[in-house]
């Protein structure tokens, strides 16, 4: 079976030649990894260990200064201003905000005001060509994470205290971010819906400990929008790919009422996303991607650690709908090539 195939039985709750895996990683770790296995490029990479990798592509925009996937984090477009920021000693960085352009807003008119991106502005045509190049991989063609960008542009702390003391603000704001992203993603269903297979429906809720914001507020604000764009997806056939971190098990019933096809990243080591509940009490609605450790089995633990935590949540979620092994976030620079390795041979081996 080729990855898509794989990819396509595990949805409609069907048994693949063997489970698929993805691959997630920051940039450091995959020009570390193909210098190691001697690739000289990205297809090659996956080839090279099997992998099902999901191809994430996006329409791009003639005034963005930044090359991603990710819609909302085409910061120049949005007037986010930010800088990359080492960590580990240097081995790795990552894009801080370090200016917000509605920090200062007070009111609806002032969210009414903000030179808000046109939508019209995305170019939608070179997705079929790319998905042409990625022939026989599954494809997610567009992003949206709506009060992630809230949060760059208001600023983190803001955006939570808006949700409570300044909702008209934040109701206004999220409406605008969610009727963009609608219109360019309605373009890219009418372009390639009938090539791609996920839309990124998704938000980071959770903490280590609980949710950023009560189930309360979750239902409220972002539930409704998010329902909206798994329905756009869903009129053209397409899935909704759901990201969301850390501990989000209190709405997790409600993304599965709102028509969420894949739940990532399930990080297990996060309050109350132990594999075991999670397949017990969801996994008939639900195909589960991620779940192999970062905080510390990947980055810290043993080649045979990392196998053994393949092997556990493959028998774990064998009875759910659907399974991808993939890491549970991306894997950082500081993760050993070995353990890598070990992932994705435990796949071939116990798969």
């Amino acid at each position: 079976m080729t990855p898509r195939e794989r990819w396509q039985a595990v949805l409609r709750g069907e048994r693949p030649d063997r489970t698929p895996c993805d691959y997630w990683g920051t940039a450091e770790i995959t020009a570390k990894l193909m210098a190691a296995l001697g690739c000289a490029s990205e297809r090659a990479l996956w080839q090279r260990l099997s992998i099902d990798k999901c191809i994430h592509l996006s329409p791009t925009h003639p005034q963005a200064t930044e090359d991603t996937w990710h819609m909302p984090s085409l910061f120049s477009v949005w007037h986010v201003k930010t800088r990359m920021m080492p960590y580990a000693d240097g081995l790795g960085e990552y894009e801080e905000t370090i200016y917000s352009p509605l920090a200062q807003a007070c009111s609806v008119a002032d969210v009414e005001s903000f030179a808000w991106p046109d939508p019209d502005l995305w170019d939608i045509s070179g997705l079929r060509a790319q998905c042409r190049h990625w022939e026989g991989y599954p494809i997610l063609g567009a992003s949206y994470e709506p009060f992630y960008l809230y949060c760059r542009l208001r600023g983190m702390e803001q955006a939570l205290e808006d949700l409570l003391v300044n909702p008209a603000m934040a109701e206004a704001a999220l409406e605008h971010i969610h009727s963009i992203h609608e219109s360019v993603i309605r373009r890219v269903l009418d372009a390639v819906g009938d090539r791609i297979d996920f839309i990124y429906v998704a938000e980071d809720l959770g903490t280590q400990d609980s949710l950023l914001m009560s189930p309360r507020c979750f239902r409220r604000f972002l539930k409704p929008l998010l329902e909206r764009m798994i329905r756009l997806a869903h009129s053209y056939g397409v899935k909704a790919f759901h990201h969301d971190d850390g501990a989000i098990r209190p709405v997790i019933p409600d993304l599965i009422e709102i028509g969420i096809d894949v739940l990532n990243p399930i990080q297990w080591r996060c309050a109350g996303m132990e594999p075991e509940g999670l397949a017990r009490d969801f996994g008939q609605h639900l195909v589960f991607h991620g779940g192999i450790d970062n905080q510390r089995t990947l980055p810290f633990g043993t080649p045979e650690e990392v196998r053994l935590e393949v092997a556990r949540n493959l028998r774990i979620f064998r009875a759910c709908k659907g399974y991808v092994v993939a890491p549970c976030h991306n894997i950082q620079a500081n993760t050993p090539v070995e353990n890598i390795l070990a992932m994705y041979e435990a796949v071939q081996e116990f798969g």
